[in-house]
């Protein structure tokens, strides 16, 4: 495989094919891909799964379904939208191309020769003739193909009114404060006609757009690209230092031949051998990683392209919602980001000799040495979005009485939110899983095999809970209304907390006896990559965990010392929390920058932390006693906690401002 340049070419390119864009097809989640390429994807999708409803994005590997399912998925890329914006930008060579819209729904096709900016329609010569003819549509502005091509104001002009992602043809006219989302008008009384702030875009956008200003978030995007290409860097440099480490294993050979004679001619061989297989897999891998680095930063810097685009030549309803949208993939792009860093692993070698010397020719040539290969982290800078911690002013939203059939008194020891914004409960006390819509309305349960403590979201469709006091993890399908059990995992300690890893699994952790706490870390097969114990002597111990963003940094509370504890994946503690008025630390939840959320059994308060711990803020205003559990959706900023009290069936609602 070809090395990827660390040089990138100036003007958009295809995360697929790192080529300039043929036909930009975009995705709801705003990352575009050329038709071909986005069509090569679904049909590998296709190839793994018997019947597919939707795709996952090639970038950010959020859902995205056609607007028509029920078509071949042979067709699905061309049901998604040109990026017209983004063909604007590209050379003179790329035309927009379309269809008219008019003779599309005759079911007839024509080429476009025009596109009226009030009726945001696409015509042929024929209907553009009979458009100018209406006497309501006389004033109408109409650009011709030729005024488009490569002109990013022109084509702004078409998008003035951006259209809701849910509700197909109908316009953004609203923003909702409370839970920071443009919404059509069917969003607002299917979903948002009960919160407190709901605003009108055209009257409240100047003061919307002061506070979200694209030049930040552009500058947030080439932040993302820098790391990016150091990560790319690091990389090479291994690359060649592996190389200069394998020609100094045949330099060391030759040094114990000396010694040993003849007989290690055979090892010689054999070492040289090994270390260059281990030197072409890494250099295969590494160059592999950088392909991926590449092609994000592709998909970074069309993202930044836009947002300028939007920014120079758009309208203010365009720069906002434009805004509004690269907000939301900064936070995935910073995932990835840290998903790259920790795949960084540095490689040394050694040769092991045998000890008895003497004894020499009677050993094999496994016996007479090998090499070895170890990786280790490197250490790298905590990376995170530049905005600095927002000052801790949480609202209490609402307090749900949840309706569940259960037989003995629940109490929800665990909490999650899935995607289409249901939530999953843990029912410790009727050893049961809760699911709820986005309404917090009943849907089902589950029966676990034994009584559960904590619960995570691991993908978009498996859940990960922990069986208190049985060393087992369960894992769960959760797939709209129905809830499958898929494998159980048995541990060799008990799993209090757990969380999700990302690509290495998840991170839980417990009690082990001999007055020690651990947390270890467990792959999706249930193999257990390493384990790291900590003194714990008397009634302290490990209850729940959580991991950053970036999957970099583990979260642990110890309850009776009144700690939480800070880890990087290696077990190297970084650093400890523990104030006077930290009483009994229960849950512990992230927020989408890394800020970190604690809540106390015993008292009303909730302690907020800096990703680093240097900066921290309690709050202790309409927080109930009791608080065991806590969960943040990370789009909408909501913050959900439950609690152990006479008011167990309650879900405590609270946002994040």
């Amino acid at each position: 495989m070809a090395a990827a340049k660390i040089e990138t070419d100036d003007g958009p390119c295809c995360p697929i094919c790192l080529e300039q864009f043929n036909i930009p097809r975009q995705l709801p989640c705003a990352h575009s891909f050329c038709e071909n390429c986005l069509q090569s994807h679904i049909t590998t999708q296709t190839g793994k799964i018997t019947k597919l409803s939707s795709i996952k994005c090639p970038v950010c590997r959020n859902s995205a379904s056609p607007s028509i399912k029920d078509r071949p998925t042979s067709e699905w890329a061309t049901l998604f939208p040109v990026n017209t914006v983004l063909q604007s930008i590209l050379p003179a060579k790329s035309k927009v191309d379309r269809l008219c819209d008019a003779c599309n729904t005759e079911g007839t096709t024509a080429p476009v020769e025009g596109f009226c900016v009030v009726c945001k329609e696409s015509m042929c010569g024929d209907c553009l003739k009979v458009h100018r003819k209406l006497k309501m549509a006389k004033d109408h502005t109409v650009l011709r193909v030729e005024e488009l091509n490569c002109n990013p104001e022109n084509v702004m002009k078409l998008a003035e009114g951006f259209t809701c992602l849910e509700h197909d043809g109908e316009d953004i006219k609203y923003y909702c404060k409370d839970h920071k989302l443009p919404c059509c008008a069917t969003c607002f009384i299917k979903s948002h006609k009960l919160c407190s702030e709901v605003i009108d875009l055209k009257e409240e956008l100047p003061a919307l757009l002061s506070a979200n200003k694209p030049v930040e978030i552009i500058a947030d995007m080439k932040k993302i690209e820098s790391h990016l290409k150091k990560f790319m860097e690091m990389n090479e440099s291994s690359i060649n230092n592996l190389e200069t480490q394998v020609n100094g294993l045949t330099a060391e050979m030759n040094k114990i031949r000396k010694e040993i004679n003849d007989v290690l001619d055979k090892l010689e061989e054999q070492v040289t051998t090994e270390g260059n297989r281990i030197y072409k897999e890494e250099v295969i891998k590494k160059q592999e990683q950088n392909h991926q680095c590449l092609s994000l930063i592709h998909a970074v810097k069309n993202s930044h392209y836009l947002l300028e685009a939007a920014h120079k030549y758009g309208s203010n309803l365009q720069k906002f919602l434009m805004a509004e949208t690269m907000t939301y993939q900064l936070h995935s792009y910073y995932n990835l980001v840290g998903e790259q860093y920790e795949k960084t692993e540095t490689i040394r070698f050694e040769v092991q000799i045998a000890s008895p010397i003497k004894s020499i020719l009677s050993l094999s040539l496994s016996e007479l040495g090998k090499v070895v290969a170890t990786t280790s982290s490197n250490t790298l800078p905590l990376i995170c979005s530049s905005r600095p911690m927002k000052d801790c002013d949480i609202e209490k939203v609402d307090v749900i009485d949840l309706k569940v059939p259960t037989g003995n008194t629940p109490w929800y020891s665990g909490v999650t939110f899935l995607p289409e914004d249901s939530v999953l409960l843990a029912d410790h006390n009727n050893n049961q899983c809760i699911l709820l819509n986005s309404s917090y309305q009943f849907i089902t349960s589950h029966t676990l095999t034994g009584r559960p403590w904590n619960i995570c979201l691991l993908d978009d469709q498996e859940v990960a809970v922990s069986l208190y006091n049985q060393n087992k993890i369960q894992i769960l399908s959760v797939i709209g209304d129905i809830i499958r059990p898929v494998r159980t995992i048995t541990t060799k300690y008990n799993c209090n907390g757990i969380a999700a890893a990302g690509e290495r699994g998840m991170v839980v952790n417990g009690y082990c006896d001999n007055n020690k706490s651990h947390w270890s870390l467990i792959n999706m097969r249930g193999d257990v990559k390493c384990t790291h114990q900590y003194d714990s002597p008397g009634y302290n111990w490990f209850n729940y965990i959580a991991v950053n963003n970036m999957k970099t940094r583990v979260y642990a509370n110890v309850y009776g010392m009144n700690s939480l504890l800070c880890f990087d994946m290696d077990g190297k503690k970084l650093f400890t929390y523990s104030p006077d008025n930290l009483i009994s630390p229960m849950g512990i939840a992230v927020d989408r920058y890394d800020n970190i959320y604690i809540i106390e059994m015993y008292s009303n308060n909730l302690h907020q932390l800096s990703p680093d711990g240097s900066v921290q803020q309690v709050v202790n205003t309409g927080v109930p006693m009791g608080a065991i559990a806590i969960c943040i959706h990370q789009r909408k900023d909501i913050l959900v906690i439950t609690i152990d009290s006479a008011e167990r069936r309650k879900l405590y609602m609270y946002q994040l401002k």
